[in-house]
């Protein structure tokens, strides 16, 4: 995924004593104290009831731009922490916007692989463009006004689904266009991983130790 250039202003709803930190350059460990410090800052900022406009900026803190001003905070933290978790819950927010036609497809060729993980996801049905995007913000939106272990379970049940469509098209493919089905098959790999991913931060986050 590319992204354009990062803008010249600072997310409204980012802590301002952490955002006028030096940048965290390459020393890993400025880097790592930086990403769990505002991963922190921000899951306590939105799950302390703020207004709803508050809470919508947070939601949207990955879009346009702001996709790439996290990604230089979180994106290298480890997958079962704090910001790798907010990470892959605002990269999948935004990847379904940017192709939400591609998302649904996968997402109903997956559902018939487990009837549980689609009730899990919460999909609305029938899972269309516009049903895909409000689920994944719902998440978002979850994770900060709900249950946050639950959102991220919700989030692994809809990435386990449209793993399961990635591989149904893969094997589809496979006899025609051989390069693109083993393409697809990687992307269902590493999305089920993620999804994976997700339920262990769930799990630790129930124990009081998603860090």
């Amino acid at each position: 995924m590319s992204f354009s250039a990062r803008t010249h202003h600072k997310p409204a709803v980012m802590p301002p004593e952490l955002l006028d930190r030096e940048a965290p350059g390459s020393d890993p460990a400025h880097h790592s104290e930086a990403a769990h410090l505002t991963a922190h800052a921000i899951v306590h900022q939105g799950r302390s009831g703020v207004e709803p406009e508050v809470l919508d900026r947070l939601i949207k803190l990955a879009d346009s731009d702001g996709l790439l001003e996290l990604a230089e905070l979180w994106s290298a933290s480890p997958a079962v922490s704090l910001p790798g978790t907010l990470w892959r819950l605002y990269v999948l927010r935004r990847a379904v916007m940017n192709d939400a036609h591609r998302w649904s497809a996968l997402f109903r060729a997956g559902m018939s692989v487990d009837e549980v993980t689609v009730v899990v996801a919460g999909v609305a049905d029938p899972p269309g463009p516009t049903e895909v995007v409000e689920v994944t913000t719902a998440i978002l939106t979850g994770a900060y006004t709900g249950d946050f272990a639950v959102a991220l379970e919700r989030a692994a049940a809809f990435c386990r689904l449209v793993a399961a469509g990635q591989a149904a098209h893969a094997d589809s493919a496979e006899a025609h266009a051989t390069q693109h089905a083993r393409a697809l098959t990687e992307s269902s790999r590493r999305l089920a991983s993620t999804a994976s991913d997700l339920v262990a931060s769930a799990e630790m986050w129930r124990r009081n130790q998603l860090e």
